[in-house]
């Protein structure tokens, strides 16, 4: 790859030309990072395109350029095929990672967007004190959107995150059975016309987190483990990275969309934050959820519920107060400054954004309700919610209860929700159906609504079988509503994928025993021998495991005789005896976690099931199992549909839903082969 590198003081900008000298030594001048992120600028090669856009879809250039010793960076400019970018550049020299030399400058040009289709070289160069410039290039993609038919008004992102296909088979096991080879009945994301598979690799890693196997669907762009909406710069301030322009705010800002967001999880978690927040930080949470509100009227935001109340109380909440649920003896709020936002005023000025406050002390539930939202605290006051009103609903203090253990309380078997404080929690499907209601209601020019079945993924880490099956029934049957909107709204599409998989899931087999002989074997605490051989049936042997539906639509017991067995591919070391656990793992995201009655439950997947004595000893040494590279399903139905399908990177989804909303969906001839059925 080439550098420009010119060392002649007062030459003007139109001057520089690119060349080299023979045998002289290497300078430090440099351009160290040139964003967006590109394989040219990387490598020297010109493929693949690394960062892509639809016209008109902003986004921020930035470079860090490093001067020689005793020098410092002067002056900025960003170029498009040769041509200077209008606008300011900032120059940022403090506050900068630890290693760069002195005189080393950030530059950004915030909100740059671009509407000529095809592969464009973007440049940069830096002039240093001493009038020397140095330059590099980079490149980035306009894609082409084709016109023709009826474009998608309506965008449903189903989100069940950490779902591989080994999920979605022990949930179709689970919840309908099979006999004599074939399934009884299928899930509703099984009935979806249109599959693909999906590459979810991060910007830094085949491996990604949820932040950005979320953020990569809605932008169009990979980014880094961790970072939402944004990509890595060499500032350490949490929230003035390079930004991207989410799929919600495009449509917001270009077609009057609205937003919803709906998570089992805590709302400021990765995969909620990475539709709407714009962060290097996915746990800054102060700021997340301030961001939330702040920019509401900027990502079309109406409708946030989830859990993560815990954010949204003043600090300190000292519980019992209101807000804390029935829990007693801790801080019920996590709100701090450290976590908070402020951003740079050009960068707010740039995308027209808040510029934020360190406020702890904020109470941003009052916020909401005094800017025209209602609040909902559990089931009833969701249900009793107008739909004519923005709603924000907060159902725990961080992440919410699995659908295990929310039917263990309204079936009278389980304690474990009041132990949380909070016993009157709405399922995944009560909620999804609310918020497309009030979406119906109040977004007259469409919107995009992303539910997600968090705790697929949390459960999978714990390696705790029945919770992650359940809540990946507790999702189908969100899906099940989605699916039944887009039936009767015929200008919606509805996709069903994962942002990653979860620990390697896979159905191994099935019990050879009955329960009663499965305890009887864990009692005699002799392991492997007990608890492994002569339980565990693989092939033939595994059979076809039956679970009898209760009247709630759910399984009425998840530990039937000879039951099915899950493995995981990306276990941490663990006991196991294959037998539900009627307590959850602690969660330490829950404020009240150290405090009765959570301190009591157990810590790690080493402290439960150790009865038995049969120690599985995991490939990894994290203390839970992690997510895997391994490609994720998506199923599709409704307008648009056939604008998936084969094997895809998960970015490609952002184009194809891109292309149905601006462009069209083409020949609506197969418009009927895929609906939503």
């Amino acid at each position: 790859m080439k550098t420009r590198n010119i060392k002649s003081a007062g030459l003007a900008w139109a001057a520089l030309a690119v060349f080299t000298v023979a045998g002289s030594q290497a300078q430090a001048l440099t351009v160290s990072r040139l964003t967006p992120p590109s394989e040219l600028f990387a490598s020297g090669s010109p493929s693949p395109v690394i960062s892509r856009f639809v016209a008109g879809q902003r986004f921020d250039l930035q470079a860090t350029a490093q001067p020689d010793a005793g020098q410092s960076i002067q002056s900025v400019r960003f170029l498009v095929d040769g041509r200077p970018v209008s606008g300011s550049v900032s120059l940022v020299s403090s506050g900068l990672v630890a290693g760069l030399p002195a005189g080393t400058a950030v530059a950004s040009l915030r909100a740059f967007s671009y509407s000529k289709p095809g592969v464009h070289t973007l440049t940069v160069e830096a002039v240093q004190s001493n009038g020397a410039v140095v330059g590099r290039d980079g490149n980035f993609e306009i894609v082409d959107i084709d016109r023709g038919g009826r474009k998608i008004k309506n965008v449903i992102i189903m989100l069940g995150d950490g779902m591989g296909s080994g999920h979605r088979t022990a949930a179709r096991i689970t919840q309908n059975g099979v006999s004599q080879g074939k399934a009884l009945n299928r899930l509703a994301m099984d009935t979806f016309p249109v599959t693909a598979n999906i590459m979810t690799a991060s910007l830094n890693s085949i491996v990604t987190d949820s932040a950005p196997g979320m953020q990569n669907y809605v932008t169009g762009n990979k980014s880094a483990n961790n970072q939402e909406g944004v990509w890595p710069d060499d500032t350490t301030a949490v929230f003035d990275n390079p930004r991207v322009e989410y799929m919600a705010e495009f449509l917001a800002r270009t077609q009057g969309k609205k937003l919803g967001i709906v998570t089992t999880a805590d709302v400021f978690d990765a995969t909620p934050a990475s539709m709407a927040v714009h962060t290097q930080n996915r746990g800054a949470g102060t700021g997340i959820v301030d961001q939330f509100f702040d920019d509401r009227d900027t990502t079309g935001l109406t409708v946030l519920m989830g859990g993560g109340r815990k954010w949204f109380l003043p600090s300190p909440t000292s519980c019992p107060a209101e807000g804390c649920g029935s829990a007693t003896g801790f801080n019920g709020s996590a709100r701090g400054d450290s976590t908070d936002y402020v951003l740079p005023a050009e960068l707010a000025a740039a995308w027209d954004v808040s510029v934020g406050a360190l406020d702890a002390g904020r109470d941003l539930i009052a916020e909401f309700q005094g800017a025209g939202w209602s609040y909902a605290p559990d089931k009833a006051g969701m249900m009793a919610a107008p739909e004519s009103q923005p709603l924000l609903g907060l159902y725990a203090l961080s992440n919410m209860n699995v659908a295990l253990d929310k039917l263990g309380k309204r079936r009278g078997t389980s304690s474990v929700v009041d132990d949380y404080g909070f016993p009157d929690q709405p399922m995944l499907d009560e909620m999804a159906n609310k918020a497309l209601r009030l979406l119906d209601r109040q977004s007259p020019k469409g919107f995009v609504l992303m539910v997600e079945g968090a705790s697929i993924d949390k459960q999978a880490h714990n390696m705790d079988s029945e919770r992650f099956i359940l809540d990946t029934i507790e999702f189908d049957k969100a899906v099940a509503v989605a699916q039944k909107y887009a039936k009767s709204h015929p200008d919606t599409l509805v996709l069903v994928t994962a942002d990653h998989e979860c620990a390697g899931v896979a159905v191994i087999g099935g019990s050879r025993v009955t329960d009663a002989d499965l305890q009887a074997r864990i009692a005699t605490g002799q392991g492997a021998p007990q608890v492994r051989a002569g339980v565990v049936g693989t092939y033939e042997a595994a059979g076809f495991p039956k679970y009898a539906p209760a009247a709630d639509g759910y399984p009425a017991d998840t530990d039937p005789d000879r039951k099915m067995l899950i493995g995981y591919a990306a276990n941490a070391d663990r006991y196991e005896d294959w037998r539900s656990n009627s307590q959850p793992l602690r969660d330490s995201q829950q404020p009240g976690n150290n405090v009765a009655q959570l301190n009591a439950y157990p810590a790690g997947p080493l402290n439960r099931d150790t009865a038995g004595n049969f120690l599985v000893t995991g490939q990894i040494a994290d203390p839970v199992a992690a997510h895997t590279g391994n490609d994720i399903p998506l199923s599709a139905c409704g307008l648009g549909a056939a604008l998936f399908g084969g094997t895809m990177d998960n970015t490609d989804v952002f184009f194809s839903v891109m292309q149905g909303v601006l462009g069209g969906t083409g020949n609506p001839s197969g418009a009927a082969r895929t609906a939503c059925r």
